[in-house]
């Protein structure tokens, strides 16, 4: 008996044993619940370039070595100093004094996560960028983030990552005691997995067959009060619609009489005062009128124009499949034999209703989603029968699935703002506080590059080079320009730990919204003030 207990006890166990997390998933298992398993791919596979081994650019990459990046390489032939030892927490401290800054971090980043790789890199950024075998090396990686580099360098390493628009993207970053920015540089940027907020629509004023007859089917005058109190509000709203554009020429209500009218007609369906499915159809029928068929961002997608060629390049090759995707959707929503807008989605919103109905009802979802799919791969096979062969299927099913909320950010070059004086002055008028502190770090650099000691840098010298950026014209600068020159002729070159703990959270979170190519990225340039303990976009 006992041996044959045994040999039960061992089967179950056996059983039960492959469907426990493994310890890839147990570890990251808060993040995976974020970005999912194809944004944890995607980080696992990266390669992070990190220019320079400072205070900040430490705690970047411990915000990217913790949740799982593949490699890294810090470029840096930076010997410590004792302030080196002083501010970063990623260096032994006294011991790494005189030491490659470098080649002294990486151990201590690695010992945060075993499965992810990295390297010191002891030499100068300046002398990659004049060979070719330089530059080839650095455009390899997934994406090059630099703190505080000097102007010159900066520039150049951002003419050469421009020039390529499949190359990486590049986050600039740029400290002075406890004011900040970084910059995103990208041509462009597609994101079919934005987690939007917003609900996609229900398609109450066009409905699929199946949601239509279940609406035109209901007696709802001989209905168990039971069931007709649960009913879930989208087939309410899709009865009430049916039955308007019968007696209303085909139209929907668009007067305020109108619309007063129609909430009535949905009172009048009650035969009890306290059924609350009734009531939130009334609150939602703002969706009857209000609910574009195409939401206005996505339509503006439809006619963006191609990328302006540089130097002879195409598009970037990882986004061909997301516009022909793109181009794909255009004509799906123009098919006279359609229903005229997006694929439905299948995700449905709480609602008040009883399990049975909100089941059916997220069955015939579920079941239209997938028919419209079918539909949408067959146009794509159609239009561009050489992508769809070799597209990852899980890339065109996640494409539909979001079809309501994608986005296409077109980026700039680190420095084009400054260079934009139109631009500037008309910053300087809507965020005044941000643009006169970007202004001030934008002049810090400028100074640097002409004279890299820190005590030339003066509160008028920084005024000075503001002026010449902003130009002449009459432009007010902001009283707000003082606090911040003073803050940097302060600390011109200080490396904070708090500072750098902020920036690292910050330009990680954006880093792996580059890399995932979830959720949307900054889009310009983030100011930080620790003084005042504000964040702000410009340019």
């Amino acid at each position: 008996m006992a041996g044959t207990e045994s040999q039960d006890i061992e089967n179950v166990t056996t059983t039960i044993a492959p469907s426990q997390p493994d310890d890839k998933t147990r570890r990251y298992d808060r993040q995976l619940r974020i970005w999912a398993a194809s944004g944890q791919a995607a980080l696992e596979s990266s390669r992070v370039l990190v220019v320079s081994s400072s205070a900040t650019s430490t705690s970047i990459l411990k915000n990217l070595v913790l949740p799982g990046i593949g490699h890294f390489s810090i470029l840096d032939s930076t010997i410590t100093t004792p302030a080196d030892a002083g501010n970063n927490f990623f260096l032994n401290a006294r011991e790494s004094i005189g030491k490659p800054r470098a080649q002294e971090a990486v151990p201590l980043l690695r010992e945060l996560n075993d499965s992810v790789q990295g390297e010191p890199v002891l030499k100068d950024v300046k002398e990659l960028l004049r060979t070719d075998q330089g530059k080839d090396w650095i455009t390899g990686f997934s994406i090059v983030i630099a703190h505080n580099l000097d102007k010159p360098t900066l520039e150049d390493l951002s003419t050469l990552l421009w020039s390529n628009p499949s190359g990486p993207p590049l986050i600039a970053v740029r400290s002075a005691g406890f004011l900040s920015e970084f910059h995103i540089q990208y041509h462009e940027h597609c994101v079919s997995q934005s987690h939007s907020e917003n609900a996609p629509s229900l398609r109450i004023t066009r409905p699929f067959p199946a949601l239509l007859e279940w609406a035109r089917n209901l007696d709802l005058q001989n209905m168990d009060p039971t069931a007709h109190s649960h009913l879930p509000f989208v087939v309410i709203l899709v009865r009430v619609v049916d039955e308007w554009r019968k007696s209303h020429d085909g139209k929907l209500p668009k007067t305020a009489a109108e619309k007063k009218e129609f909430k009535q007609n949905i009172r009048a369906l009650k035969i009890k005062l306290d059924e609350e499915n009734f009531d939130e159809a009334e609150a939602q029928a703002w969706r009857v009128w209000s609910e574009p068929l195409i939401p206005s961002d996505v339509q503006a997608l439809f006619s963006l124009p191609p990328l302006p060629s540089t130097s002879g390049s195409s598009a970037p090759q990882r986004h061909t499949t997301f516009h022909a995707l793109l181009d794909t959707l255009s004509e799906y929503v123009k098919d006279p034999s359609g229903p005229g807008t997006l694929p439905i989605s299948a995700t449905l919103p709480d609602m008040k209703s009883d399990t049975e109905s909100y089941v059916r009802l997220q069955n015939l979802y579920r079941e239209a989603a997938e028919a419209e799919k079918d539909k949408f791969k067959a146009l794509f096979k159609q239009k561009h029968p050489q992508l769809a062969e070799t597209a990852d299927p899980e890339e065109v099913d996640t494409f539909v699935k979001n079809s309501h909320h994608l986005r296409v950010l077109r980026g700039k070059q680190f420095g084009a703002f400054d260079k934009d004086r139109e631009a500037i002055a008309n910053s300087l008028a809507v965020a005044p506080r941000e643009t006169a502190t970007h202004l001030a770090l934008s002049a810090l650099g400028n100074l640097l590059a002409r004279d890299d000691d820190p005590s030339q840098i003066t509160a008028d010298a920084l005024k000075s080079e503001v002026a010449a950026i902003v130009g002449p014209g009459g432009v007010e600068l902001p009283e707000e320009l003082d606090a911040a020159i003073g803050e940097v002729a302060r600390a011109p070159t200080a490396d904070l730990p708090n500072m750098a703990a902020f920036l690292g959270g910050l330009v990680a979170q954006e880093a792996i919204k580059v890399i995932t190519e979830q959720y949307v990225p900054l889009n310009g340039y983030c100011v930080v003030d620790l003084v005042d303990s504000w964040t702000g976009v410009v340019g």
